[in-house]
């Protein structure tokens, strides 16, 4: 006999009412288990990620203060003259040069050389340079190329080649068209006395463009003018003369380089004073207090009665260990034994302040510059002792992300929680559904069997219904 899969049908009986009944009721309570679990790690989760990003930030900053550098830099204050021809110079001190003024007069600027063709040499951009071709070397220093033109280059194509050769060091070429005459014009990037473009050629036919004729003695078509020259840039620092080829004076002071931007105008010239940049140290102290703070205030607000770390091992005992850190006596830092020495402080809260108590931040660094860059970079000192206990914790294989990995290897194994009792359910109704169809045909044959005998009994005589 065919299995009746709709359960219920043969005997009338509300079966499926009855298999949904037992299947809630065996797997509702699971998943509400199972949902409060995941509901509570990923809340735990998420805690834990917040406390962790406070940690981040304040590990960048930790960072920071470990760096020595970040306690050398320099910062150049320029007092340019009053003029309305721009500023006269530039600088980029590192962090090795020593604080100090100087006054900066411009007297020369560099300049490379500029060349031009004589007078009557060509009418048009047109005039043919070469008819049988050739080579022509440009040098101006220690730099050099060569050119080869074809055979019936003309002036333009002279201009073209030269602008678009792959080996050019730095010379451009221009036509100049007088209205009667074309003049090619050539400029030489490279400055410095003695630094003026030469071009020579290997036949007499380009020799009028050439500043030296082929045969090595005579003069060519193309000169350098009076004032064209290469020259070398000349500036004053505190009245001693400084030549450079360039306009880029480096270590003119040592450790610092100074660019030329225009010529002194009178004599006029640049105030310069070079500092400790002590404004970037503040901000970076600031950072740290105010990243500290946060990892403080993140710590209480995710550890309170109620939340997902309250009393939590780790969280406990990494506060613990940043008050210790923090609290660890500073040495070979002058005078600077512990942060409140520096100028800084901790409330009855635990934040993080500046404090006067000893002396004010502005005051040590005014006093014992260098002793503060000691006091948080140094071996023993206070960012190299966070350094590490921030590393334990958040280095890749470091403490919370071993938490975040188990709480998160919790979770997949929610998901196949879930599956399995899903799976498990499934098999349930497949059973009860295979008992009630057994149950629900054995009821279907007992009504057909009485409603056989009621009709049997109804017909023989005498029998009579009974009335209820």
């Amino acid at each position: 006999m065919a299995l009746i899969t709709s359960a219920g049908v043969g005997s009338g009986l509300d079966l499926e009412s009855i298999i949904s009944a037992t299947l809630s009721a065996e797997s509702t309570p699971k998943l509400n288990a199972l949902a409060e679990k995941e509901e509570s790690l990923q809340v735990e989760l998420s805690s834990l990620g917040e406390v962790k990003s406070a940690m981040s930030k304040l590990q960048d900053t930790i960072e920071k203060l470990a760096d020595i550098d970040n306690f050398n830099k320099r910062i150049a204050n320029i007092k340019q003259p009053t003029s309305d021809d721009g500023d006269l110079i530039s600088v980029t001190p590192t962090s090795d040069i020593s604080p100090g003024d100087f006054n900066i007069e411009v007297v020369e600027l560099a300049q490379g050389s500029r060349a031009t063709s004589n007078a009557g040499l060509f009418t048009s951009t047109d005039d043919v340079v070469t008819a049988s071709g050739g080579t022509l070397s440009f040098s101006a220093g220690d730099k050099s190329f060569d050119l080869t033109l074809d055979a019936g280059a003309t002036l333009a194509d002279l201009r073209d080649a030269i602008n678009d050769s792959d080996d050019n060091f730095g010379v451009t070429a221009n036509i100049i068209n007088t209205g009667t005459e074309s003049k090619l014009v050539l400029t030489s990037n490279v400055s410095g006395a003695g630094n003026d473009l030469v071009i020579t050629n290997d036949t007499a036919e380009l020799d009028n463009v050439s500043t030296l004729a082929n045969d090595g003695v005579t003069a060519g078509g193309i000169a350098i003018a009076s004032g064209d020259e290469a020259k070398s840039a000349e500036i004053k620092v505190d009245g001693i003369s400084i030549v450079n080829d360039t306009n880029t004076f480096k270590d003119a002071v040592q450790d610092m380089t100074i660019v030329a931007k225009r010529q002194s105008v009178d004599g006029e010239t640049a105030k310069l004073s070079v500092n400790v940049d002590t404004e970037s140290v503040t901000k970076l102290v600031d950072e740290f207090i105010a990243n500290y703070n946060n990892l403080i205030g993140q710590i209480g607000l995710q550890t309170r009665v109620g939340k997902p770390l309250n009393a939590d091992s780790t969280i406990r005992s990494f506060d613990s260990q940043l008050i210790n850190a923090l609290s660890t006596p500073i040495t070979d830092a002058g005078p600077f034994s512990s942060i409140f020495d520096i100028g800084l402080g901790v409330d009855k809260d635990g934040y993080l302040e500046k404090s006067s108590l000893v002396r004010s931040l502005n005051e040590a660094m005014d006093e014992n510059y260098d002793d503060i860059g000691k006091a948080f970079a140094g071996e023993n000192g206070i960012a190299k002792q966070l350094e590490s206990l921030f590393d334990n914790y958040l280095d890749s294989k470091g403490i919370m992300n071993q938490r975040e990995t188990n709480l998160n290897s919790q979770l997949d194994d929610l998901e196949d929680d879930v599956i399995n009792h899903e799976y498990r359910m499934e098999e349930l109704e497949a059973r009860l559904r295979q008992q009630y169809a057994g149950l629900d045909v054995l009821l279907a044959q007992m009504q057909s069997t009485q409603t056989y005998l009621s009709a049997q009994l109804s017909s023989l005589p005498g029998f009579t219904k009974s009335s209820s």
